[in-house]
Formats: structure tokens, C-alpha cells, sequence
């Protein structure tokens, strides 16, 4: 049975985002949508939602479907109420719909009663989500819902979608690659012309996404070389008529011509996307044998803080990757201020930076970036007028964009902005906390590769299973009180319910 169905579905907000595109999705349908930041994801959505009108083509919804969509941003007028009276709004005088929602998702009594504006980012996407398991829809539209959730959560979110009716279908944006393999039947990849949908999850559906793009590239080729020839014996067959003054050379000249136009203008070329910029890093040479040590206490923040764990005898050499794990409110973030702070002059007891050490720090709201500065005045602090330029663009940060504030650019931009800052300061150490929070799929296979390639040094902290296990050397679990290395990240996945 379909659920909802497009037919030559096209839109265009300044440029077109996608085209032709004709889509089916029935009954227990699990789709993924991926595409980079800014390609139309949400846009469509919202078109499959009625919120907003196409350019061009139709959908077609089943008689009596109900649906509910679950943006990134939370109503501002949802921020007043607690996160159990937000969900109780949605159907007045049916609270217990509410409870059974809040259950399914796991939600902390303690939690419930607080006012959502106190709450953390994740617990306000639970809340979004518990709204919509409230009506209890026919079909689920999920934008970027494992924002802002850590690995049990996302672990949460999992077991919830695949608890939902068999019947029900949910389309979702992601760009976290394992809850896509986790949670998905369909893959679509949404392109401005000629989108595939693949009835495979996203990694065995970026592989045939690949070998189709490159037998298309083949016959692309094909195509042109085939109208190359046609071209060649057109000419031949002018300079014969012209000689002898044969209409019928003339004429035949005159039909391989169009032929050769009809098919060059047929031919269609392998897609590519549009880039939204080259994430490339630079790290000076490391000559110290380990460039951080640790043997220190780690406590809430405060003077008589209780513990949270101890670390014992650590250390990060050249080329080490490490990755830090542990159950949210496990103290990572305290360790990476500890150690940020130490490489910043604070001295502290049991974290020691080598003085050959050249820090580049990114956190997880990209606090580091003044968002008053524009994208060219932090640049310029590097490189002449023109080279910043040109450094910006090929980040993805277009002549329209580097002189305005940060605070207007989205949250991609900043991510390849303060990237792109880190490699003009030639680190040979990198401290990075959550880094792939703001890019796309594109964005974070090219910053693996360039943590790989470069071979730095590196102390990170993920909640993107795929990004951890490309990037990561060596693993550090906050286990109880203590600060364990393990050989692999899959036993902590494991102990967060996660695949």
C-alpha cells in the first residue's frame, strides 16, 4: 500500500534543489534522505508535509494519511512549558498518551516536570519526538532527529523506530552513517537532477550509488565519442559535397550533424556534487615523544567537586588518534577542558602538554569563534586579502558570505570555517569535541581522511559510531572511576545498546 507518492517533483528556492524526482513510498517503509548540507532535505519535507508548495510536479497522499513531521527547531512558545506538558498539549484531556509516549522513549520521570528551556538539546528533540509518537501517524517525517543526542539516546531512538508498527512508514534526514545502516530499509539520494533510491540501507547503497555513477560516466563518454564521429564524417562529407556540388552530400552532411547534436544534448553526464568545500588540514612536526601526559583526578567542576574518574598513567604520542567514550555526564567534557586549559597556561596536576605542542582546538558549539567577526577578518589574521579569498571559497564559504558575521552563517559553514583556522595555525595537536556536529556526510569523510592522511596527533570526542571508527588509533573508556584503554570501540557501542 503507498503511503504518499510524488510524480516529476521539482523545486527551486534561488536554485534549483531537485528535479524530476518521482518517489513511492508504502507502508513500513524506512527511507533514509541524504544529501549535503543545504541540497533540499528539509525542503522536502516540508513539500511532502503540505507546509510549503512545489515548483513543479505533484504528490499524491493516501486517502485519510496522517503525519507528523518533526523538525530541527523547537517552537520557541514550546520552551515555557515542562517537557511532559509539551507532550500532553498535543492531545488535551488525553494525558495518558502522553505517558506512553514519554515510556517509549525512555524519558526520566525527573526530567519530565522540568521547563524545557532548562533543558539540554537532546531532551528537547526527545520531547519534539514524543510529540509526534502522540498521534500516532501513518507516516513519520523526521528531520536530523539524533541531533544533539548522545550514543545512548541515539541507541534509544534506534529501538524506538524499530518498535513502531509494521504499517508505518518514516522518511528521515541523517547525517550520522550508522543510524542510517541501523534504522533503514531505502536510501534516496536527493540531487538536483536524476536522484536514485535504493532499497538498501546507506553504506550498501553508497556502493551501488557509486558503480551506477560510474557506468554512467562510461556511457557518457560513449555518447560523446559517438557524436565526435559523427561530427569527423560530416566534415569529411562538406569538403566532398562542396568540391563536386553533390544536394545529396549536402544534405546527409546535414543529418549527421543533427544526430550528433541530438545526442550530445541527450548525453548526460555522471553526477557530482557540488562540493560545499575542501576540508584540508596541516599539521607542524611533532618532535616530542609523547606530547600529552595525564595521571590526574577529574571532578565536576568546582573547587570540591566529587570525583568522576582518575585516569592513571596516560599518554598521546605523534600519530596517536585518540577517542574518548563514556555514557554521557561521564566527565569527557571536564578531560578535554583539563587539557585545554593546561595547553593554555593554566597549570594543572597531572596533565602535562610537551612544549613542542601546537594546539588546535575545536568544542562542540564552536565557542572559539567570535560570532560578531566575519569569516574574512579571521582569515585575514593569516593570509593577504587574496589568498583568504580564495581559502574561503574552496571551504565553502562563497564572496557573498566572508564578510558577513558568523552569527548569520549555518552551522556548516562555521564547522569548515573553524577547520580551516586550525590548519593556518599548523597544529600538531588536535583537541576536538564533537567536530562532525555540523557537517554533512560529505564534510566528515573529508575531515577523516585528512586526520589520516596528516597523521597528527589527535585527543576527540564523538557520538558518530562511523567517524570513531575511521578515525580513531586508540580507545579510552570512562568505566565507573576509571579511565580503561581498550583495543576497540565496539564493546562501549555494545554497552550503549547500539549496533
Amino acid at each position: 500500500m503507498s503511503l504518499i507518492a510524488t510524480r516529476a517533483l521539482s523545486l527551486t528556492l534561488g536554485l534549483p534543489l531537485f528535479a524530476g524526482l518521482n518517489l513511492n513510498l508504502n507502508a513500513g517503509d524506512r527511507l533514509g534522505l541524504v544529501a549535503c548540507n543545504g541540497r533540499g532535505k528539509s525542503s522536502l519535507l516540508a513539500l511532502l508535509a503540505g507546509e510549503i508548495e512545489p515548483s513543479g510536479g505533484e504528490i499524491t497522499r493516501a486517502r485519510g494519511l496522517t503525519f507528523a513531521h518533526v523538525s530541527q527547531d523547537v517552537p520557541p512558545a514550546m520552551l515555557a512549558r515542562s517537557l511532559a506538558e509539551a507532550v500532553e498539549a498535543v492531545v488535551p484531556g488525553e494525558e495518558w498518551r502522553a505517558g506512553i509516549a514519554l515510556d517509549a522513549l525512555e524519558v526520566p520521570w525527573e526530567l519530565r516536570d522540568q521547563p524545557l528551556a532548562a533543558l539540554s538539546g537532546g531532551w528537547q528533540r526527545t520531547a519534539l519526538l514524543a510529540q509526534a509518537a502522540v498521534l500516532e501517524p501513518d507516516l513519520y517525517l523526521l528531520d536530523e532527529p539524533t541531533n544533539h543526542l548522545d550514543l545512548a539516546r541515539i541507541g534509544v531512538l534506534q529501538g524506538w523506530l524499530a518498535g513502531l508498527p509494521k504499517a508505518c512508514g518514516v522518511i528521515l534526514t541523517s547525517h550520522d552513517r550508522a543510524f542510517l545502516d541501523a534504522v533503514c530499509t531505502r536510501t534516496l539520494f536527493l540531487r538536483p537532477e536524476a536522484s536514485r533510491d535504493f532499497a538498501l540501507p546507506y553504506s550498501k547503497a553508497r556502493a551501488a550509488l557509486e558503480i551506477a555513477d560510474a557506468s554512467d560516466a562510461r556511457q557518457h563518454e560513449n555518447d560523446l565519442a559517438k557524436a565526435d564521429q559523427l561530427r569527423r564524417q560530416a566534415a569529411k562529407l562538406k569538403n566532398i559535397g562542396i568540391n563536386s556540388g553533390s544536394d545529396l552530400l549536402v544534405v546527409k552532411t546535414k543529418q549527421l550533424t543533427e544526430r550528433a547534436e541530438k545526442i550530445e544534448s541527450a548525453a548526460r553526464a555522471a553526477h557530482r556534487d557540488r562540493s560545499a568545500g575542501a576540508i584540508k588540514l596541516d599539521s607542524a612536526e611533532a618532535r616530542a615523544r609523547a606530547l600529552l601526559a595525564l595521571d590526574c583526578e577529574v571532578r565536576v567542576p568546582g573547587d570540591t567537586g566529587p570525583l568522576l574518574f582518575r585516569t592513571g598513567p596516560k599518554w598521546i604520542g605523534p600519530g596517536d588518534r585518540v577517542v574518548l567514550l563514556g555514557a554521557n555526564g561521564a566527565g569527557k567534557t571536564q578531560l578535554v577542558n583539563a587539557v585545554l586549559a593546561a595547553c593554555q597556561g593554566t597549570p594543572l596536576q597531572g596533565v602535562k602538554p610537551a612544549g613542542s605542542m601546537v594546539l588546535g582546538h575545536a568544542g562542540q558549539m564552536l565557542e572559539e569563534l567570535d560570532p560578531k567577526a566575519s569569516p574574512f577578518a579571521l582569515v585575514t589574521q593569516y593570509l593577504a586579502d587574496q589568498s583568504a579569498r580564495s581559502q574561503l571559497a574552496s571551504a565553502g564559504i562563497g564572496p557573498d558570505w566572508q564578510g558577513k558575521k558568523l552569527g548569520l552563517l549555518s552551522g556548516g559553514q562555521r564547522a569548515r570555517l573553524m577547520l580551516l583556522l586550525l590548519r593556518l595555525r599548523r597544529p600538531n595537536f588536535y583537541l576536538l569535541d564533537e567536530p562532525t556536529n555540523h557537517l554533512d556526510i560529505e564534510g566528515q569523510e573529508a575531515l577523516e581522511a585528512e586526520l589520516q592522511t596528516q597523521g597528527a596527533a589527535a585527543l576527540l570526542v564523538s557520538h558518530d559510531r562511523a567517524f570513531i571508527r575511521a578515525v580513531g588509533t586508540r580507545f579510552w573508556w570512562i568505566k565507573g572511576q576509571k579511565l580503561e584503554e581498550i583495543d576497540s570501540p565496539e564493546p562501549f557501542f555494545a554497552s550503549q545498546a547500539m549496533g
